[in-house]
């Protein structure tokens, strides 16, 4: 143990809840840096609305190639009373306010949040290249881009990106059916069926033996050799983090629909399940552009990962692991299981976030257990991190009402064999 020349005692000295972390505890770290002007930022909501713009372009194609986009990558809200009370009861606390699921279980395409941005920074980079080609004006119908024509094009060229899983599955899904060569770096901690559904679509996947940070090296090393191949970086990608930003102008207008306020009186606290922090810290991103300070968003993460907690709490952000402290980074949350979380990432949403919590992986499935048996809703571990939030951070939220929205990360393409699994470790 050597960061920053400074050993282990030392730095439990300077951060007390560093020994609760690493005793694998449950905790909520909240942020003392939130609101401070850190200046760091380059990114506004000028980006975000570009973002929003080039998926419309797409909406045609979407339409076509994938009808039940309906030409929008989006999805639907839920009320989660039943849970609600579940919650209530087996924590003997009540949540003030609604409580509500943003669906992205149920994204089309890839049934998961990653089909925000893993979708995004493909079809971005599909336009760039028909573009700087002349072989699409922006002014096109872009349903065109399903021609024989563009397909052929497009397999002259690579993308490449390294995943625990469900960025794999979006990146690789949507790559292929534009006419790409994709390949997928997996980490040990991807699930098989994941791999099996990418080789059925036609993607070439590695599999490594090692955890999430070798996969992606072992990717970006691989697209550095080609001249024609795009390397996806989850780590360091704006267009990964603008996919994700466009949520925030979606929910908005839905919150519109469901006359729901966001001010003062009415608050809205967003928990966000967390990996290398690309998903969460650009959702968050964007709800602080559209919400302002009226929006508190907590990061959720394993108990055996909590990377982006460390990261943001010694304020060293992807200088250290969760290894360097000691920490095994395995669990059931294969879509978190994340040693090093993202430096881009930390530093855009340092001033942003209000905290970070973790939760256990037997928490996690007995609250897979409870959605389901609530509200008929299956998801998968990583997908119940955010489940828990109104609990944990009860104490720290001032205002009392409000609405409190769990972001619901996977689980529609999840085999049915596979979420049974799941479903009986978790308890009554």
């Amino acid at each position: 143990m050597d960061i920053q020349n400074k050993s282990l005692e030392k730095w439990k000295a300077e951060f007390p809840l560093l020994k609760e972390i690493i005793q694998l505890k449950e905790v909520l770290w909240t942020n003392p840096h939130k609101e401070e002007d850190s200046n760091v930022s380059k990114l506004n909501i000028d980006d975000i609305l570009e973002a929003e713009a080039r998926l419309q372009r797409f909406a045609s194609y979407f339409k076509k190639v994938f009808p039940e986009t309906n030409g929008i990558i989006e999805s639907t809200i839920s009320e989660i009373n039943g849970m609600k009370a579940k919650l209530e009861k087996e924590y003997e606390t009540q949540i003030h306010g609604r409580l509500l699921l943003k669906r992205d279980d149920r994204l089309p395409i890839a049934g998961s949040i990653k089909a925000r941005g893993g979708i995004y920074e493909v079809i971005k980079h599909a336009e760039k290249l028909a573009l700087g080609h002349a072989i699409l004006k922006k002014d096109d119908d872009y349903a065109i881009l399903a021609d024989k024509k563009f397909t052929e094009f497009f397999s002259a060229f690579h993308i490449t990106v390294g995943s625990t899983g469900n960025l794999g599955l979006s990146i690789g899904i949507m790559s292929a059916k534009l006419g790409f060569n994709v390949t997928v770096h997996m980490s040990s901690d991807a699930k098989q069926w994941k791999k099996d559904l990418l080789r059925q679509k036609g993607v070439n996947v590695v599999e490594h033996k090692a955890d999430y940070s070798v996969a992606v090296e072992q990717g970006r090393n691989e697209c550095e050799e080609k001249l024609t191949c795009h390397f996806i970086d989850d780590e360091n990608s704006i267009d990964l983090f603008m996919g994700y930003a466009v949520a925030a102008l979606r929910l908005k207008k839905q919150f519109d629909e469901m006359k729901i306020k966001v001010d003062a009186e009415n608050p809205l606290s967003v928990y966000l399940p967390c990996g290398v922090g690309g998903g969460p810290g650009g959702i968050a991103f964007g709800l602080h552009h559209v919400f302002g300070e009226h929006v508190h968003c907590y990061f959720a993460e394993p108990t055996h990962s909590p990377s982006m907690l460390l990261g943001l709490m010694t304020g060293q952000h992807d200088n250290v692991s969760v290894q360097d402290f000691g920490i095994d980074n395995l669990t059931a949350a294969d879509g978190l299981a994340v040693g090093r979380p993202s430096g881009f990432v930390g530093r855009e949403i340092e001033s942003i976030i209000d905290g970070v919590y973790t939760v256990d992986d037997q928490r996690l499935y007995d609250m897979l257990r409870w959605v389901y048996n609530t509200e008929r809703i299956k998801l998968e571990p990583s997908a119940l991190a955010g489940m828990i939030g109104p609990v944990m951070t009860k104490d720290h939220l001032e205002s009392k009402s409000g609405t409190h929205l769990v972001w619901a990360t996977g689980g529609k393409l999840v085999p049915q064999e596979m979420w049974i699994e799941d479903y009986l470790k978790g308890s009554q």
